[in-house]
């Protein structure tokens, strides 16, 4: 009899090992980052392609490691049970569920699983082989049981064939919110990620340099003037227009205009407009960012002007506004630098109307809508429904936004406050 139970206990504790083992293994094997193991993997990892292999058939291996895991669980307390009974009689059953639910929960779940999830990549390359051998021996029982499982859900109306786990850029960016780090420079390595994943949903219009902000040349001033024009910018490409600024025939380089200048010595009145000026590239204004980045690489430009569905010019848009939407304001020696922002003491911002909502998120992370406008202003009229006077304060999206300026029909000034938390 004492023989027998001895044989039971070892019975028992080898159950609670392979438990533990199953417990652990779907942990690591679920828990394990994809990323990571893709990386090994290219590196010629053979056990990390092993497990990536095996995560492909999630059903099978999810299947295999629950039916070991219970059966041994259920052998192990059928043993403890019997053990028990002999021991103590009828009383043994409230023994054996009482001192097998506390041996499981902590030695079969909490701990193998606890560990594997802080070692996941290394545990589950570790028992990728073991696992394989397991599936191929229960793959009878697991198909059959998925068989049964699609089914039965099948007659609920539940096809889980057509349920899809998201798309990767929503992985990603749920990957770039997780990023943690230094306050400032995590913030700023978010912003630049996240308009990396933007770069399509962005369209030009939303970055462009307005018309009115425009530097444009006038074909038909003397050369002269033109080339004062040109050297008193600070750009290096300036459109020309002709009878009216919808009328864009050309781009002015200034190094063309410096070459032109060299080989004439500097005679002015020897120079003509064709010779300085390039073909100007007109793109729609519904174009995105990643279109038009790929565009200007294939080119060789960094220059275009965007015009709308009837043609009319509504601002330029170069390479540098694009990187701009991706690493954040690039300033060189030439830059008029007009940030638009400028904080308040009190926590408040004192905001140009024409700063786009887009830099105000990425400086700050403010969250605030841009899908039906650009600008700050936009911002207001779209939700006022209206166009406010100086003085009046408005709440939208929890923040407050208080009218200190307005020209004419245009909003050029607002005080923002942000929500407390901020």
């Amino acid at each position: 009899m004492e023989v027998g139970i001895l044989l039971s206990v070892v019975a028992i504790i080898i159950l609670m090992l392979l438990s533990a083992f199953f417990s652990g293994s779907e942990t690591a094997l679920t828990a394990a980052s994809r990323v990571r193991l893709l990386s090994k993997e290219s590196d010629g990892d053979a056990r990390a392609a092993l497990v990536n292999k095996i995560r492909d058939q999630k059903d099978r291996m999810i299947g295999a490691l629950l039916l070991g895991n219970n059966m041994v669980n259920i052998l192990a307390s059928a043993l403890a049970t019997s053990v028990l009974i002999k021991i103590f009689g009828e009383t043994g059953v409230v023994y054996a569920t009482l001192i097998m639910t506390m041996l499981v929960l902590i030695f079969a779940e909490v701990l193998p699983k606890t560990y594997a999830l802080h070692h996941a990549e290394g545990m589950s390359m570790r028992i990728a082989p073991v696992i394989r051998v397991v599936i191929l021996i229960f793959a009878p029982v697991t198909e059959t049981v998925t068989w049964i499982v699609r089914n039965v859900l099948r007659l609920f109306g539940i096809d889980i064939s057509k349920v899809t786990a998201g798309s990767h850029l929503e992985l990603l960016r749920g990957a770039i919110e997780m990023h943690q780090g230094p306050e400032q420079e995590t913030q700023e390595q978010r912003a630049m990620l996240r308009s990396i994943l933007d770069l399509a949903d962005v369209d030009l219009e939303d970055i462009m340099t307005h018309r009115k902000n425009v530097t444009m040349i006038d074909a038909d001033q003397p050369m002269d003037v033109i080339i004062k024009e040109v050297l008193d910018s600070p750009y290096s490409r300036l459109p020309v227009w002709k009878d009216n600024t919808d009328n864009i025939i050309g781009i002015i380089h200034v190094k063309l205009l410096l070459c032109e200048m060299h080989e004439r010595h500097g005679s002015v009145e020897s120079i003509t407009l064709e010779n300085i000026m390039m073909e100007p590239r007109f793109v729609p204004e519904t174009t995105n960012l990643y279109e038009q980045l790929q565009a200007f690489r294939e080119r060789c430009e960094h220059f275009a002007v965007v015009v709308d569905e009837y043609g009319a010019m509504m601002g330029i848009v170069t390479l540098e506004d694009i990187l701009e939407e991706i690493v954040g304001e690039i300033d060189d020696e030439h830059d008029v630098s007009v940030a638009g922002v400028r904080r308040l003491a009190n926590g408040q911002y004192m905001v140009d109307g024409t700063v786009t909502i887009r830099d105000l998120n990425r400086e700050y992370e403010w969250g605030l809508p841009d899908e039906s406008y650009s600008t700050l202003a936009g911002l207001v009229l779209h939700e006022a429904q209206m166009i406010p006077e100086v003085g009046q304060s408005f709440i939208f999206h929890n923040f407050r936004f208080d009218i200190v300026k307005r020209q004419r029909h245009q909003i050029t000034k607002i005080r923002v406050t942000p929500p407390k938390h901020d």
